[in-house]
């Protein structure tokens, strides 16, 4: 795993793939297990940390571009994007990456650009229908 040392007295500030939106991320236990805790104005979601590695192995399995599809807990996502992979059953954890109950979507939308500030990612913003790839050489951990 990337270092994740982020805490909430210095977390990362981040912005949306589209730059329209900032937002921090730090790193935090919640129930025994590692958890990234993002921060949207007063919102509060909570990622399993283990994401990170996770989705890096999805990208370089991909090969190439993946939408990222960025979607509420309440709406489906579009298969074959970073959002359906962050709940699909078929995931590494079984399901959902996001732990709040209600806010457990938008996965597609805040991961990424902390990826991309790990290194670990190219990332596209553009005002919509973004995409990432795994970096070249980008390796968990390092």
């Amino acid at each position: 795993m990337p270092t994740l040392d982020r805490t909430k007295a210095n977390p990362w500030v981040l912005k949306t793939p589209p730059g329209t939106s900032g937002y921090t991320m730090h790193v935090d236990e919640k129930d025994g297990r590692k958890v990234l805790v993002c921060s949207v104005g007063s919102t509060v979601l909570f990622y399993d940390a283990r994401c990170i590695d996770d989705l890096h192995a999805m990208l370089k399995a991909a090969g190439g571009w993946v939408d990222l599809g960025g979607a509420d807990e309440q709406k489906p996502a579009k298969d074959g994007t970073v959002e359906a992979w962050g709940r699909s059953p078929d995931n590494p954890v079984g399901g959902w990456y996001g732990l709040k109950k209600g806010l457990r979507g938008r996965f597609g939308v805040y991961v990424p650009p902390l990826m991309e500030a790990l290194g670990l990612c190219e990332l596209e913003h553009n005002p919509k229908n973004n995409r990432m790839r795994a970096r070249q050489g980008a390796k968990p951990g390092a």
